[in-house]
């Protein structure tokens, strides 16, 4: 399991992350000359370089939310001007885009901090460009909640690119999209011009998510062990019933792929600050303020609680809980992270993911007058200390990814192995380097005694 550093503190990471940002501007700029849009969204690299990989367009918005983040913790105006102008360029599609569940990813990794900083007085509005982005905003959450799928509770589930049956834990993070289209005032509109409140398909979305993707140590089944997650869960579309866990990226539907953990874990503890700003009023016909966050915090802390302990101590987890290769590799979970074994990989970006999470939820708690919530935020340092250094943290230049050993489709065969090596490593993504990045900055300002970047600060 993790292990505590009382060394570490947030004063003691800053130095690293300055670091991490001089890094980082080089490898943005090395993307944007190399990167022919033609050829569709960078996803990962491949011998150091960008590559795409046809699933779903789910990471564009991470390439030019990259800009953002290095303009709002470095102040380079190049990043801003180019961000602005990409996204005007390409971002649109993203924004319509019916057949994805990854609007969360794409549009507030993109117009969402644009408003944000827009907000924060960071960045000159040129005429029309809050309503453009708010606009889009308002869009890309309706068009998210469209994809809807009923269960026979009553409930429902914004549903995957799989289709109508499937429910992927990865969502739980796009719940942003339709916080923000609420936020701004937005609905979505059906059928004889019935209006659908976004904040309750969130909440329906999350509850679904909460009660089939994640196990609390019940008896649910012969593999529940609390904090567990399935990737996917499917339901059939003609009645709207659970019938089993699934997993398209993890190795088994009754282990747990770690990134899907990471996604719960960031996901439950964003959308629990965000509800701390709205009203009981808006809660009460949604069974009130008091049922959703004791739904979403029991999901919040299993899922913190099964990554800490399911991690090797310096807070990089191997790609599955599951993976067959672990058997050989006597207690693993005693020892740092390695990322160069012979067995199973790393993925250094469901690090980077939980390690927000952690702190998010932590000092969610703590604001709650909960004193657990200094024990998770020092974790959260502790996984952000490995990231921003060797040999997670990407040092040559020749290199355009940022965090290094992040793995994509382990089942799949997809991510690029090493001449001599037995398993995937020394690559990078665009979502790992996306939130090493976010990390970074949310850690920067609480280390400057500032606020913390929040996906609602619009």
């Amino acid at each position: 399991m993790i292990t505590p550093d009382q060394s570490l503190s947030l004063k003691s990471l800053k130095p690293k992350i300055e670091r991490l940002f001089d890094l980082s501007a080089a490898k943005i700029r090395s993307i944007a000359r190399s990167w022919d849009p033609a050829k569709g969204t960078p996803v990962f690299t491949v011998q150091g370089r960008y590559t795409s990989r046809g699933w779903t367009e789910w990471t564009q918005g991470f390439q030019f939310g990259a800009a953002l983040l290095q303009f709002d913790a470095a102040g380079d105006r190049r990043f801003l001007d180019d961000a602005r102008r990409r996204i005007v360029e390409l971002m649109a599609s993203h924004v319509s885009h019916l057949g994805v569940h990854d609007h969360g990813f794409n549009n507030v990794s993109t117009y969402g901090n644009l408003l944000r900083l827009m907000r924060a007085g960071r960045v000159p509005e040129a005429p029309g460009e809050r309503a453009f982005a708010e606009l889009a905003l308002k869009v890309s959450g309706a068009v998210q909640a469209a994809r809807w799928s009923r269960t026979a509770d009553g409930r429902g589930y914004i549903y995957s690119f799989n289709g109508p049956h499937s429910l992927f834990a990865d969502t739980i993070r796009s719940l942003r999209s339709l916080a923000l289209a609420h936020q701004l005032g937005h609905c979505l509109m059906g059928e004889m011009d019935r209006k659908i409140s976004l904040l309750e398909r969130l909440v329906d979305h999350a509850a679904t998510t909460a009660r089939y993707n994640i196990w609390y140590g019940e008896g649910r089944d012969a593999y529940d062990v609390r904090g567990r997650v399935a990737h996917e869960s499917i339901f059939n579309t003609n009645d709207g019933h659970y019938r089993c866990p699934s997993s398209q990226q993890g190795y088994s539907p009754f282990t747990t792929w770690t990134r899907g953990l990471a996604w719960i874990m960031c996901g439950y503890a964003e959308q629990l600050e965000w509800l701390d700003t709205r009203s009981d009023a808006e809660m009460k016909p949604l069974g009130g303020r008091k049922t959703i966050e004791a739904m979403m915090t029991r999901a919040a802390a299993a899922t913190c609680d099964f990554y800490v302990e399911n991690t090797p101590p310096d807070g990089v987890p191997y790609w599955d809980t599951g993976a067959p290769g672990l058997a050989k590799m006597g207690d693993y979970l005693a020892r740092p992270s390695d990322p160069f074994n012979a067995y199973e990989p790393v993925d250094s970006s469901a690090a980077a993911i939980a390690a927000q999470g952690l702190w998010r939820f932590g000092g969610y708690l703590d604001r709650k007058g909960r004193r657990e919530g200094a024990y998770y935020q020092h974790l959260a340092l502790v996984v952000a200390d490995t990231l921003f250094r060797e040999p997670y943290l990407s040092t040559d230049a020749k290199h355009q990814g940022l965090l290094l050993h992040s793995v994509y489709h382990r089942p799949n065969g997809w991510d690029y192995l090493p001449k001599g090596a037995k398993v995937p490593c020394g690559e990078s993504s665009m979502w790992g380097d996306y939130h090493l990045r976010e990390l970074a900055l949310l850690l920067l300002r609480e280390a400057d005694s500032k606020r913390a970047p929040r996906f609602f600060d619009i």
